[in-house]
């Protein structure tokens, strides 16, 4: 490998999995009891807003404390508690859910005020409310302004998940919504934190109740380089098959689309799994256990740079969940696509041929397969030939960090090849993602070359 040329990321801290003597040591927690993670940056500082959670209190006789968790890091690699957004769920909240705890939390901020979304709701309920309060900090202390929207036992839409977007002009929206009756968007009003016109707003993205409409976790974001909205979803159980797709619009409104053309909104279509871009599930590379039910997603555009920032349960014990940041890269025609990696500090850069040959292990999300997905062996030799799982092609460089692998079979892959830290060998190495002709994402690791 051609090292010599490319800057790898430094050894990011080591943080325990699985660690029980943290249980109920919050400033020990670092990036375990995340669920449902919203990045917000501010100044140096970058700031996740999640669920309350706590591993063993779930089904345990003590009950979570209530309040909306806050952390913070400089680099997004580094995490440490701050506390949370309040002392309990506030009283309007509680008295249209008599929720015990506060979910899926979005902070955003107008002017030289914070604004911080919150959700009270009940599991499998849709007697839901989304608040927002105020605060001078993302920090705190925060002042509860009460209701933005709420729903009640027999309406079509839930009112949890919100996320305030930005579109091209820079005007706020709030899309929001899970299962029921699927995704909605509309106007807020920078002034008050409020909606413009009380209602559940635009249907963006919906399901067919054959799946229990099994879609939450909206986040749009807006990119100029290809003027196209994207909106990233989660399908299936949190607790199990959770999986991130994506699509997208011209309109901040829709339609959205994915990769072949489905609308977000049809429930006609069969197979419904078919419907969306599938740029996460659960997956394990070698000499690890992997993780399961990737999801709830928020993004990060920090300059020319974007991230997916998402929680992901570990697979050997997936009642803990831990939050992971991944660097977002595009392909030529505008789709995201993620690092395999966790991120680390890497970057992209220019990728010589010289580095690519070697062994790989190769994950692909097929999109109707929601169990853990295993790695296949690919061998990249320097005469640009790739073989490996009973396929054989050609592989070439078509842009500074851009490789295409052409099939026998005449399938077509398109990746981009960055530096990362091997989290499951404890290494630097070379990672890659992409779309075929089909827009199924594959990601590959190059495997360590044998010590000694």
């Amino acid at each position: 490998m051609d090292r010599a040329t490319i800057v790898y990321p430094a050894e990011p801290p080591r943080y325990p999995l699985y660690d029980e003597s943290t249980l109920d040591d919050e400033k020990g927690w670092m990036i375990n009891n995340v669920h449902d993670p919203a990045i917000f940056k501010d100044g140096d500082w970058y700031y996740v807003f999640s669920t309350d959670r706590q591993v063993g209190r779930e089904t345990g006789d003590t009950p979570i404390r209530a309040g909306a968790q806050i952390r913070r890091s400089r680099n997004l690699i580094e995490w440490e508690w701050v506390g949370r957004a309040f002392d309990g769920v506030p009283e309007e909240a509680y008295c249209w859910t008599h929720a015990k705890t506060l979910w899926a939390p979005d902070c955003v901020k107008f002017g030289d005020t914070y604004y911080l979304y919150y959700v009270a709701s009940q599991f499998g309920k849709n007697q839901s409310f989304i608040g927002v309060a105020t605060s001078s900090s993302p920090e705190g202390p925060w002042v509860d302004r009460g209701e933005v929207w709420k729903t009640k036992a027999g309406d079509v839409p839930n009112a949890i998940d919100p996320n305030i977007a930005f579109d091209r002009h820079g005007d706020p929206w709030m899309v929001y919504g899970s299962f029921f009756g699927g995704i909605y968007v509309s106007r807020i009003d920078p002034t008050t934190g409020k909606l413009v016109h009380y209602g559940e707003g635009t249907l963006i993205a919906r399901r067919s109740q054959e799946l229990a409409g099994a879609v939450e976790g909206p986040y749009i974001v807006y990119n100029p380089a290809f003027d196209k909205y994207y909106l990233f979803v989660s399908y299936d159980s949190l607790f199990s098959d959770y999986n991130i797709r994506v699509g997208r619009s011209d309109s901040i409104t829709g339609p959205y689309v994915d990769y072949n053309g489905h609308l977000l909104t049809d429930t006609e279509f069969r197979p419904q799994s078919e419907i969306g871009n599938k740029i996460a599930g659960s997956y394990a590379f070698a000499n690890d256990d992997g993780w399961v039910a990737p999801g709830h997603n928020s993004v990060l555009k920090d300059g020319d740079d974007y991230f997916i920032v998402h929680h992901a349960r570990g697979a050997r014990r997936p009642e803990w969940s831990y939050l992971h940041v991944r660097r977002i890269l595009w392909t030529p025609d505008g789709w995201p696509v993620v690092s395999p990696e966790r991120y680390a500090g890497e970057y992209e850069q220019r990728i010589p041929e010289s580095a690519i040959p070697g062994r790989w292990e190769w994950i692909v999300f097929e999109r109707s397969v929601n169990t853990k997905v295993l790695p296949v062996v690919l061998e990249f030799s320097k005469a640009g030939v790739v073989t490996g799982a009973g396929r054989n092609g050609e592989w070439k460089a078509v842009s500074a960090n851009g490789y295409q692998i052409r099939w026998d079979s005449g399938d077509l892959d398109y990746i981009r090849v960055l530096p990362a830290w091997d989290w499951e060998n404890w290494c630097p190495t070379l990672v890659c993602t992409g779309l075929n002709q089909a827009g199924v994402s594959c990601w590959g690791k190059r495997i360590p070359e044998a010590k000694g």
